[in-house]
């Protein structure tokens, strides 16, 4: 496939909504904002919806980086995002849910997890705030080892394993996400302290690392039930999640 020639006239329009910020790895370039009106829980608000690509090579001409792209077949490879809501870069106040993507609980609305719920959840309280971000993040599938091991690790999981000895019996770590690129883009976007959205005490370390301030961390459980009590109890008992609500197991059918 040959490299695609931009007309001006529609790198004039881009290059406005383009930033590039620059990592240690190399740079994340962010195309935003994007006005992105969401159905929430039957009722409509509108983000401002960014989203980000990862590269080694770190310059600002972006018309080269746009004119490239058409070669790199890009759909192969997924690219993560962040609904913003509000004034996120001024308000005193925000909150922030950095969200790993879940195929099965995201998009089929599966019970084994909780993540279906947490993503809506953490929409609608930011909604319900007035200003905050959600970071999704689509490098993360199974805590990053990628659906098809997944699948294979639901298989082990059937069979008696925890998520942490399955995940261990195919020979991953228990978790090998990485928010480098979303704290950088989070970091593009505000400076002001941010209240987080998690239950998990790694996601708070890495904030923190990078220098940012957390006002506060908030616990985002529920939707507990027959089908994920015991996925709910590992995360406490193997990964180290923070128990913040007595009711937690209140299992529904």
């Amino acid at each position: 496939m040959t490299t695609m020639k931009l007309d001006p006239k529609v790198f004039a329009i881009l290059k406005e909504k383009i930033q590039m910020i620059q990592t240690e790895e190399g740079a994340v370039y962010l195309v935003g904002p994007i006005r992105l009106p969401v159905n929430l829980y039957e009722e409509t608000f509108v983000f401002n919806w960014y989203c980000w690509l990862s590269l080694d090579e770190v310059t600002e001409d972006y018309e080269s980086i746009i004119e490239k792209l058409n070669s790199a077949n890009l759909a192969e490879y997924q690219q993560s995002s962040v609904l913003v809501y509000g004034d996120f870069e001024n308000n005193e106040e925000a909150l922030i849910r950095m969200h790993s993507i879940c195929h099965t609980g995201d998009i089929f609305g599966s019970k084994r997890c909780d993540c279906g719920y947490q993503l809506k959840q953490s929409m609608k309280r930011i909604t319900d705030h007035g200003t905050g971000a959600l970071f999704y993040l689509a490098n993360h599938e199974g805590r990053g080892i990628g659906l098809f091991s997944k699948a294979m690790a639901y298989v082990l999981q059937e069979n008696g394993y925890d998520t942490v000895e399955a995940n261990e019996q195919l020979g991953y770590v228990d978790d090998s996400r990485n928010y480098g690129d979303a704290i950088a883009v989070l970091q593009a976007l505000r400076t002001k302290p941010v209240t987080l959205m998690t239950n998990n005490p790694k996601k708070v370390d890495a904030i923190e690392k990078a220098g940012l301030q957390i006002a506060s961390r908030t616990a985002l459980w529920g939707d507990a039930s027959e089908y994920n009590k015991d996925y709910l109890q590992t995360k406490i008992d193997r990964s180290g999640h923070l128990k913040d609500e007595e009711d937690i197991f209140h299992v529904k059918p």
